[in-house]
């Protein structure tokens, strides 16, 4: 099967770089839920995919993954246009990942260091959680002194809407309990949203 240009696009770039949506170093997980999430996505890729989303979303979504050198696999095909990625092993934190197409387009334009589509509103879902470099700079590789991991619990990201942004928090360390700006004042601005991931 060949998936649409931005997926294609996304799936090479999270080997070197990465979302349901970041840039993190190449570091092992650690703790009892990071290894429980990479056993899971080594030994049922499928298992770990579909925890990033509702079920009734994952269940009919493409599955793909991805190895250390970019190379993509299909694992699934899916019937609602939605794909989703298992957990990254080589990532801190559980990272498994669904999105759909206009947040592909959004992706592929941060990967390559363009503007997104205007008017592509995307979403993308990240029930298992996840951990990022920065919260200010989107191509940050690691931490720094006065910008510390940001670590977040289920959460969705509403991608490629400036206007919707207004009025919520933004800043290095933001409160991730409540809904926050990610990368303000970038072009990848996005809203990220905690959820419930038992609803």
């Amino acid at each position: 099967m060949t998936l649409s240009k931005p997926v294609v696009l996304f799936v090479a770039g999270t080997a070197a770089l990465m979302i349901a949506g970041c840039n993190k170093p190449a570091t092992s997980k650690a703790g009892k839920d990071s290894a429980t999430a990479t056993s899971t996505a080594s030994s049922d890729p499928v298992a770990s995919a579909e925890s990033a989303a509702p079920a009734s979303l994952a269940h009919a979504a493409s599955i793909v993954t991805a190895d250390s050198s970019g190379k993509m696999t299909v694992v699934r095909k899916g019937t609602n246009g939605w794909t989703c990625m298992p957990d990254a092993p080589t990532t801190p934190g559980p990272d498994p990942m669904c999105f759909d197409a206009n947040a592909g387009k959004w992706i592929d334009a941060m990967l390559h260091h363009k503007s997104p589509p205007e008017g592509a509103v995307g979403l993308m879902y990240m029930l298992e959680s996840g951990v990022d470099a920065s919260n200010t700079d989107p191509y940050a590789q690691k931490p720094t002194a006065d910008n510390d991991w940001v670590k977040t619990g289920p959460h969705v990201m509403v991608v490629g809407s400036k206007e919707l942004l207004a009025g919520y928090p933004s800043g290095a360390k933001p409160d991730t309990t409540a809904p926050y700006v990610m990368w303000a004042g970038t072009p990848y601005a996005h809203l990220m949203v905690p959820v419930d991931k038992g609803n």
